[in-house]
């Protein structure tokens, strides 16, 4: 997402680079979609990736509307739309075929039953591998379960974001749903490198979630505080660890790192190698417990999208 939009600068050629020496060391899930950038993202990787696409398990979502400006619309889960959208993706990625697809948000004007029927739809034309949804709840996840194969649910878990653990991620489990957590490093925060609002990109929007901001940050840093000492007492990052706390929820976890930056990637993947102890993973819980970060995790009119 953020080689195309929402975190600062971008260098496309720097993008490409790290999305090809990503499959230099081996890293074969690649997430995208629709909205970021407006677009922009799937026509930077498709391109990037056809000559390896063997090599590539690529995921998109679609759901989110935005118009031209790149002002948010709503959600669109209806069948004709789900169509639309994955005829335009495959486009715009110029590729034949996506591996997962995820409906990015919930539309709580379709019944889940009508868009997870058109997406399985998709399947038997051949334009889509897999199926998946993003941020739905529980009681949503089991009706889409009952309605169409579901192969992972994507939604944010990470040291700073533990609600899934109390009903979601049982609910993936019982029903042999793969668990898919994005912003893995809280959005960059449990990197340890963002102590100041002021530390992010004037057209950063995380300039505007409340855990970057005021009270809600000064608590945070807090944390991360905690998490960079911990780090050190084990040679390693404070990313690395973070990561390595979510590989050792379970194998059915696929964590998805966010990077534009190769000197990123390569120190995530770092995160695969020596696994936690039990002791240390016992220590980060006790460090971040569910509840422990201070604010939400999006702005008001965002966190109306998600969990539904």
């Amino acid at each position: 997402m953020g080689m195309s939009e929402f975190y600062g600068p971008r260098d496309e050629r720097e993008s490409i680079a790290t999305l090809h020496r990503a499959l230099d060391l081996g890293v074969s899930f690649l997430d995208t979609a629709d909205i970021y950038g407006c677009g922009a993202n799937e026509r930077l990787v498709g391109p990037a990736i056809k000559a390896r696409r063997a090599e590539v398990f690529l995921a998109t979502k679609f759901g989110n509307v935005r118009d031209e400006q790149g002002r948010f619309l709503g959600v669109n889960g209806r069948p004709e739309y789900v169509r639309q959208a994955c005829d335009q993706s495959l486009s715009r990625l110029r590729l034949d075929v996506i591996d997962l697809y995820y409906q990015h948000r919930v539309d709580p004007q379709v019944p889940i039953e009508e868009t997870v029927g058109a997406m399985t739809e998709l399947i038997r034309a051949g334009k889509v591998r897999y199926l998946g949804l993003s941020e739905a709840a529980a009681p949503t996840l089991r009706r889409a379960a009952a309605a169409a194969t579901i192969t992972a649910l994507q939604t944010e878990y990470s040291l700073w974001t533990r609600d899934v653990e109390a009903e979601i991620l049982p609910t993936c489990r019982e029903l042999g749903i793969g668990f898919v957590p994005y912003s893995p490093l809280g959005r960059g925060f449990l990197s340890g490198t963002i102590q100041r609002t002021e530390d992010l990109a004037a057209d950063d929007w995380r300039r505007n979630a409340p855990r970057f901001q005021g009270e809600n940050l000064a608590r945070n840093l807090a944390l991360a505080g905690k998490l960079k000492a911990l780090a050190a007492r084990k040679g390693r990052t404070p990313a690395q660890l973070a990561l390595a706390w979510l590989l050792a929820q379970g194998e059915d976890l696929v964590p998805i790192p966010g990077t534009k930056r190769r000197a990123y990637l390569e120190e995530n993947v770092g995160a695969l190698a020596p696994e936690l102890a039990p002791a240390d993973v016992a220590e980060l819980q006790e460090i971040a417990p569910p509840g422990a970060a201070a604010g939400q995790r999006y702005p008001e009119w965002s966190m109306k999208a998600v969990n539904r």
